[in-house]
């Protein structure tokens, strides 16, 4: 692969920090702030470090902990020297950090400090991420080893709603061609001010990182994401200007805080992606923030970060599209022989672009079927329009066959979330004698809302085909997510099972359960 052209050298770690000097605000947590000459400096201290390990151009190296100052310099600092950052969820158990890290053979690990307790059988280097604040004013020496555009930068772990997760590999090209894209259309500048709630272990969260540092922005830390009603305010406190979050990010916005009637004025841009937010949701959030432009977009790991995005402006007229591709990616909706669907037919998504991964790390099995010659196979099905706008059906594992019908679970939920006492829905298929598989569908309600599932199914009745409407509602405290937030299906339909097995078969409904979570 040819060196890229432009700024910035070919290390990622150098193209996002060229410009980064001076006394701009870089990253504000907890604990504090950091300035672009000080997040340098960390970074070269943490470069310094991993040299005294002694380890090799490639070598593997974890990064566990929460979202901050620490985080950012150390991710950097490992990309800096030419080793492998691999970011690694905070939210996982001791034994699932320990079974990656091991799994992936990582040389170091850079650990928070409950990380640190909780690892402290760790094999192998350990590195703090904790800050010395006596530190930031040494003079930087801040060197970036020389790599090739193709050689591996991060190894990200998919996030595993659909099975165990795979380590995806990224590489500088990759990671440079994607941020450069996203930057084209969302056209920030060093004056943003991004409230951050995903964590940087998540290629969505990655990608504000990448993004915001590029142009010398500053990306505010929000830790505790419990009560969405701190992230209003904190949007508010800290003048915000941009916000990202996953569907279920916006559905306790929407419903259970003030944001949906709280105008704040400072914020100009909403990027939605990891999953389908339900129409009449967006029109929510549109309405809830008419002077931010909302950008809905789509991804995979599989793709560095995004493929596709939709226009503010196309946004009403292209409600519940997930826009064409991003600047550099082509996408196409395809039969089970690769040729293009007609409009309106149903097929698979395939992108190319500078941005798909080069494969899974150790199995070229997998990535011959994901990734053959460099096109993404994603496995969402989905219809093209006329305009060439794509709008997802479901995930091929998420549709459930029922009554001889194949359902789009994500056309249930958009059904049901209608109901405003609904704050987040997920339909899933429960095997079932006579129908194949029923729908189920497991429901959380607004605080002080009295719904019944009597009330749901019969509104499901009145918009949905017969055999289309939840044979069953659950109503829970909670859904499941996995560490970026998703709702993890999987354990849904295990909740469900488990439900039928405790009430013996005899129809009893769910109520104020907690289904368990990850987060």
């Amino acid at each position: 692969m040819m060196p890229l052209a432009g700024r910035g050298g070919v290390n990622f770690a150098e193209y996002l920090l060229e410009d980064a000097s001076g006394s701009d605000e870089a990253v504000l947590d907890a604990q504090g702030s950091g300035n672009y000459t000080e997040l340098r400096t960390l970074v070269a201290q943490q470069c310094a470090a991993l040299g005294a390990l002694g380890l090799s151009p490639g070598s593997p190296v974890a990064i566990v902990g929460p979202n901050g100052l620490g985080w950012v310099a150390a991710y950097l600092a490992v990309l800096a020297s030419g080793m492998v950052a691999v970011p690694v969820p905070s939210t996982l158990t001791s034994a699932e950090v320990t079974a990656r890290l091991a799994w992936i053979r990582a040389s170091a690990a850079f650990l928070g400090d409950r990380e640190s307790r909780q690892l402290s059988s760790l094999s192998g280097s350990v590195l703090p991420l904790r800050i010395d604040p006596n530190r930031l004013d040494a003079p930087p020496d801040l060197r970036f080893a020389d790599v090739a555009a193709d050689c591996d930068a991060v190894y990200a772990f998919t996030s595993g709603t659909t099975g165990q997760p795979r380590a995806v590999r990224h590489t500088h090209a990759n990671l440079r061609a994607n941020t450069e894209s996203i930057l084209q259309y969302l056209e920030l500048t060093s004056a943003e001010r991004v409230l951050v709630v995903l964590p940087f272990s998540y290629v969505f969260g990655a990608s504000i990182l990448h993004t915001h540092l590029r142009v010398g922005a500053t990306l505010v830390i929000q830790q505790n994401t419990a009560f969405p009603q701190s992230i209003v305010e904190r949007l508010t406190s800290e003048h915000c200007t941009g916000f990202a979050g996953v569907p279920s990010t916006f559905h306790v916005l929407l419903r259970n805080s003030t944001f949906a009637r709280r105008l704040l004025p400072d914020l100009r841009t909403i990027q939605q992606a990891g999953g389908k937010l339900a129409p009449v949701l967006l029109r929510e959030l549109v309405a809830a923030q008419p002077q931010a432009r909302v950008f809905v977009m789509y991804g995979q790991t599989e793709a560095t970060a995004r493929l596709s995005y939709l226009p503010p402006r196309d946004l009403e007229a292209k409600l519940g599209s997930i826009g064409r591709g991003i600047p550099g990616v082509s996408l196409r909706v395809v039969d089970p022989a690769g040729e293009s669907v007609a409009p309106g037919e149903v097929g698979e998504i395939w992108a190319r672009g500078r941005n798909i991964s080069p494969g899974y790390l150790d199995d070229p099995a997998e990535s011959g079927r994901r990734m053959p010659q460099g096109e993404l196979h994603t496995g969402d099905l989905a219809t093209v329009d006329s305009d060439g706008y794509i709008f997802i059906v479901d995930r091929q594992e998420d549709f459930i066959k029922t009554w001889g019908f194949r359902v789009a679970s994500q056309d249930v939920e958009s059904a049901a979330i209608h109901l405003p006492d609904l704050v987040a829905v997920a339909a899933v298929g429960v095997p079932d004698d006579a129908a194949g598989e029923r729908i189920e569908l497991v429901a959380v309600m607004r605080s002080g809302a009295s719904l019944t599932a009597e009330d749901v199914i019969r509104h499901c009745q009145a918009v949905l085909s017969k055999h289309m409407v939840p044979a069953r509602v659950r109503f829970v405290s909670r859904l499941p997510l996995n560490a970026n937030g998703k709702v993890a299906k999987a354990e849904v339909r295990t909740f469900c099972l488990r439900r039928e097995e405790d009430a013996g078969q005899s129809g009893a409904m769910a109520t104020g359960v907690d289904v368990g979570s990850q987060r």
